[in-house]
């Protein structure tokens, strides 16, 4: 009997707002321990929470795009937990009246483009982090743990899918289609290795062709595209044997453990009854009224999707199309470069490959180099034109990266534009012809490898500067 993997995604994301979620303390990383605190963040008795509405605006946004029915009236409520990182012993959430319900997100798989339907989106506040001095890093074992509340009460969308999928892969995808529509909306910056976005998943396996769901293992910790794939392929394999041994998959919170590569037994899987939900009392319910539903529908930019078969149709490769439209920046520029004249695929390759290779060299952001989609197209009429080579043209646009001008400043300030003049490539060309005579001679016989080695010669000639296609015809009209 064959078994097939049911899986559920459960992604958070941190909302890039300027402050927290219910009070004003700065939401930024990588600050001193316990530097953006306050009362509110902090559950001290008597403060007061204020909802932050660029978060709330956001997470309507994210619904939108996901075709999500988007509630006029939504409620925040009390999560009650005990955790050393959530101070006020409660995490404020919401439960049965969340801000979106449904929705789908269409994944590219390797077997075709999946549906994956969504429960929700709410918002949320994030804990504080814990950090477990030892040298294993982890709670059971640990000497002593540090807390920093900086991150406590910073705005937490949490977006959860359906079981719809059914490999390791299939939630890879799905996470990674997530992130570029997350990135595109402005909603976060998601970056994995600062935790701005995060994931749990819930998991069984079932017989294939049953429609009956598996007990389900909730698995936590998971904080990069990789890590989901991997945990949840160590999960389905571990399950498996169980099912097929005539066993039972126990329901419960497993955590990865990155470093080797398994998931361990945390605690009981809890059910929502567990948390003791009830409306925060300090806060009102949250009304969105349909003008601002219709302004940030109007405001919705192009989605990922959209924008990959757009490049698609201008005759991009889809892994090209993907790594444009996904790229900070890349879709923006490759359409301004079209728009100066440049050929889209053209554009593309420089922008996948040559200034890829020097933004990673170079530890830089594209946004932060003067490179524009005017250079793009200038260079790459400068190429299309015969007057820079393929060599000359990665020199050229390195140039520009550097800050030294235009494509066409740069070429002529390292001298680098091609001889073209008919009348000096023809002298040139007789210039290595007449110091060769038997190799025109074999030429003429029909060793054409010999045009390759006469072309070199007429460029160490000209100093690299002459067209080596036009270089090349007037060896061969020379030779017939």
């Amino acid at each position: 009997m064959g078994y097939e993997a049911v899986i559920g995604v459960e992604t958070h994301v941190e909302v890039a707002t300027r402050s927290k979620m219910f009070c004003g303390c700065p939401n930024g990383f990588g600050a001193e321990p316990n530097t953006h605190i306050c009362p509110v963040c902090l559950g001290l008795p008597g403060a007061l929470p204020v909802p932050n509405v660029r978060a709330i605006e956001a997470t309507v946004s994210l619904g939108l795009a996901l075709g999500a029915e988007i509630a006029p009236r939504s409620v925040f409520h009390r999560k009650n937990y005990f955790y050393a990182d959530l101070p006020k012993n409660y995490q404020i959430s919401q439960f049965d009246l969340p801000l979106c319900r449904g929705g789908h997100l269409d994944v590219e798989t390797e077997t075709g483009v999946r549906r994956v339907g969504l429960t929700r989106v709410h918002l949320e506040e994030d804990t504080g982090k814990s950090t477990h001095l030892g040298e294993s890093g982890r709670i059971r074992a640990a000497e002593a743990v540090l807390l920093d509340f900086n991150r406590s009460g910073v705005p937490l969308m949490e977006v959860v899918s359906e079981p719809d999928l059914r490999s390791p892969e299939e939630a890879r995808a799905y996470a990674a289609e997530l992130r570029a529509l997350i990135v595109a909306l402005g909603i976060s910056e998601a970056r994995l290795e600062e935790g701005q976005m995060r994931f749990d998943a819930n998991v069984s396996v079932r017989p294939e062709g049953s429609m009956a769901l598996g007990t389900k293992v909730e698995i936590k910790n998971m904080n990069s595209l990789r890590s989901l794939q991997r945990a949840l392929a160590f999960e389905v394999e571990r399950q498996t044997p169980l099912l097929e041994a005539g066993r039972e998959v126990e329901q419960e919170t497993r955590h990865w453990d990155e470093a080797a590569g398994v998931t361990r037994a945390g605690r009981s899987k809890e059910e929502s009854s567990d948390y003791r939900y009830f409306p925060e009392p300090d806060l009102v319910p949250v009304t969105l009224e349909a003008a601002l539903l219709e302004r940030l529908r109007s405001a919705l930019p192009e989605l990922p999707a959209a924008r990959r078969a757009r490049y698609r149709a201008l005759g991009l490769e889809p892994d090209a199309a993907r790594l444009i439209s996904e790229g900070e920046g890349y879709g923006d520029l490759l359409d301004a470069a079209v728009a100066a004249g440049a050929e889209a695929r053209a554009a593309a390759l420089w922008l996948s490959g040559e200034v890829t290779a020097h933004l990673r060299r170079v530890g830089m952001s594209l946004a932060s180099t003067p490179l524009t989609g005017a250079h793009l197209a200038e260079l790459d009429a400068l190429v299309a034109a015969g007057r820079l080579s393929a060599t000359a043209a990665k020199e050229v646009l390195a140039g520009v990266l550097a800050g030294e001008g235009a494509p066409e400043e740069v070429a002529a300030r390292r001298d680098l534009i091609q001889i073209s003049d008919e009348g000096v490539l023809a002298a040139a060309v007789a210039e290595v012809l007449a110091a060769h005579p038997d190799e025109l001679a074999r030429l003429r016989a029909g060793e054409q490898r010999l045009v390759g080695f006469l072309v070199g010669k007429v460029m160490q000639t000209t100093g690299g500067k002459a067209d080596p296609r036009r270089v090349s015809e007037a060896i061969r009209r020379a030779a017939q």
